[in-house]
């Protein structure tokens, strides 16, 4: 004949088995949590949306007409994979010929009139996007974060900075209003 265990023994055996279930839920459940803030889940990082200071660079030509009549074309807010990137304010003192939209992880920031690029030579590949030639450098990470693209084949330089994320929509963009603005000219690679 069989017997029926007794509740302490239940008790016994089934406490420290229900508390073990318990502690291995809350570690997955905190474990997906950290994945999510890394960026690895559905939880997007904040988007920051005050001044931004930006560090000075070699602009020569920013004060120039080129840079003046492109920034006056440029839409206020630029599109995106995950919708429209509000413009950014620039905070003093600011740079000539920038400006800044909102984006995670960090924001795009457009320049022109800056100097040519030392990664420019007679071997880069360039890409064609809405009629600009563009030369393309990224952050040097192993998976790059930020994508730098340079129209080359205008009279002043513009770089536009972008996280990889947001897509091609503000690349497309750019080039568009470098296009209608901008007169073509020669790569000069060295």
């Amino acid at each position: 004949m069989r017997t029926r265990p007794s509740a302490a023994v239940v008790i016994a055996v089934g406490l420290p088995l229900l508390l073990a279930v318990a502690v291995a839920a809350i570690g997955i459940t905190g474990r997906l949590h950290r994945v999510e803030r890394a960026g690895g889940g559905t939880a997007a990082p904040a988007v920051e949306t005050g001044p931004l200071a930006l560090v000075p660079v070699d602009a020569p030509d920013a004060a120039g007409p080129e840079c003046a009549a492109l920034l006056a074309a440029l839409p206020a807010a630029l599109p995106a994979d995950d919708g429209p990137l509000p413009p950014r304010p620039i905070a003093d003192p600011s740079p000539p010929a920038a400006r800044a939209w909102a984006a995670a992880p960090h924001p795009a920031v457009l320049r022109c009139g800056l100097t040519r690029p030392a990664e420019l030579s007679p071997t880069s590949a360039l890409l064609e996007v809405n009629g600009v030639q563009w030369l393309q450098l990224d952050d040097g990470l192993p998976e790059p974060e930020m994508t730098s693209w340079v129209a080359v084949d205008r009279p002043v330089y513009v770089v536009l900075t972008a996280p990889t994320t947001a897509g091609s929509g503000a690349l497309q963009t750019v080039a568009d209003v470098i296009r209608q603005t901008l007169p073509r000219t020669d790569v000069a690679v060295r």
